[in-house]
């Protein structure tokens, strides 16, 4: 066994989603979570910027707490990064796309799917190499929906607005006929239910926090690293870059009562 903490990012508050699948598929593992809500949101900068902040959080987690594995619990950012961290990173490294897509595939009945991101997830065509290389076959329509983070991040994930942006910004999609649609942005399993309103119930919608605990499982056991119980149960370190009371509030709320402290962290 391997008792250091996974360490995983995200730009705020969306790989939450992640954290939540990881502390119920994985109760004895020991986690940090890094969310960069001084910066953020990723999905309008550039993908060198988002680069650059994904090496920095790396190097943070691997000497600020000696890590055993790093989550990239952002698409954006996995989408900017993954490949070169993956490459120098002493641990290993996995992001939220492949397993995600993996899901997406094997759930189509009728070969029509679609995938919605940030600007930069989608533009960085992350997803539709994936999706090529997992089934080749597969018809699939991408749809970026700004506008989506900050609805989440402001804890706005039922309002009438964010309805009328939905509707306007899956509309493609909606066209193209999808019976299966991942959501390629950790924040937007929040607006799940809206998305779900918006699309139909017969339109399966995939969420890649579940599958990514499930790959993160297969590699800590595949690899002898898993944490097993002893006198106490997993640690939950929370940091963010920006105002760690909004965060420790709205993280509370999105996350669960596993969310108690969070700790501010600064950059050079």
């Amino acid at each position: 066994m391997d008792p250091r903490p996974i360490g995983m990012f995200d730009s705020g508050f969306g790989g939450l989603t992640v954290a939540r699948a990881l502390i119920d598929l994985l109760p004895d593992e020991d986690l940090v979570y890094v969310g960069d809500t001084g910066r953020y949101p990723y999905g309008p900068r550039p993908l060198d910027e988002v680069r650059r902040f994904s090496h920095e959080i790396t190097a943070h987690l691997l000497a600020g707490h000696d890590v055993k594995m790093i989550i990239v619990a952002c698409n954006t950012a996995s989408a900017a990064a993954l490949e070169e961290l993956q490459e120098r990173a002493p641990v290993p490294v996995i992001g939220v796309i492949e397993p995600g897509v993996r899901s997406l595939v094997s759930a189509t009945r009728n070969g029509n799917v679609g995938v919605i991101g940030t600007v930069g997830t989608i533009g960085s065509g992350a997803y539709q190499h994936a999706v090529a290389a997992a089934e080749p076959s597969v018809q699939l329509s991408c749809a970026a929906c700004p506008g989506f983070v900050e609805f989440v991040e402001r804890g706005e994930t039922d309002s009438d607005q964010v309805h009328v942006l939905a509707e306007r910004l899956l509309a493609p999609l909606h066209d193209a006929e999808v019976d299966t649609l991942l959501l390629g942005c950790t924040h937007y399993p929040f607006l799940a239910r809206t998305i779900g309103d918006v699309m139909g119930r017969e339109v399966v919608l995939v969420d890649s926090a579940d599958e990514t605990a499930f790959r993160v499982r297969e590699l800590l056991e595949g690899q002898l690293m898993a944490r097993r119980g002893d006198e106490r149960p997993g640690h939950h370190h929370f940091e963010s870059s920006g105002d760690v009371e909004v965060f420790r509030s709205l993280g509370r709320r999105l996350l669960g009562p596993e969310l108690d402290r969070v700790e501010a962290i600064t950059w050079d």
